[in-house]
């Protein structure tokens, strides 16, 4: 088919069904304006289709199809934006909430607070019966009193191999 025989069969058939075409894509997307672009779409390939490849059977429906193909490819991406739109946002929140809107008052409320609920949780962890002794010193000396393990491992005398493995780590 020669290329002015198939422009002269997409501007025939584009005259016919623009309208519907126009109208259930506008129907999908919910705007006017992306419609007739989708629909613009549309013609704009059966331009480069038709000519190479012959009119099709069913050129209203090759133009329908088309164009809601492409309408569904947008609905697809914008629902895809939204969606890294919306991660986006919950991150910077979550970065935000991070944040001390105000350091100074932070670090006076901080100084105020001689022991807190978490430090008290940790002591009655270290403490907890269910360990051993030995568990309970090592728990407690390493959270209350932030010592290393090579200070206090040759508290107990059950500990040398353990003094001697941290003393020969620290080294």
């Amino acid at each position: 088919m020669s290329v002015q025989a198939a422009h002269a069969a997409v501007t025939a058939v584009w005259k016919i069904e623009a309208a519907k075409v126009i109208a259930a894509v506008a129907r999908m997307v919910g705007d006017l304006g992306t419609a007739e672009a989708l629909a613009q779409d549309a013609l704009v390939a059966a331009l480069e289709h038709w000519p190479a490849e012959g009119v099709p059977n069913n050129p209203g429906a090759w133009l329908m199809t088309t164009a809601k193909n492409r309408a569904r490819d947008r609905l697809r991406s914008h629902a895809l934006h939204a969606q890294k739109h919306e991660q986006i946002g919950l991150a910077l929140q979550a970065l935000q909430a991070d944040v001390e809107p105000d350091f100074v008052d932070a670090l006076d409320a901080a100084r105020r607070d001689d022991i807190g609920d978490d430090v008290l949780r940790l002591v009655f962890t270290a403490c907890h019966p269910v360990l051993s002794v030995e568990a309970r010193v090592a728990l407690t000396l390493r959270g209350r009193c932030a010592t290393k393990p090579c200070d206090w491992a040759g508290c107990s005398p059950s500990w040398p191999r353990t003094r001697a493995r941290y003393t020969a780590w620290s080294r």
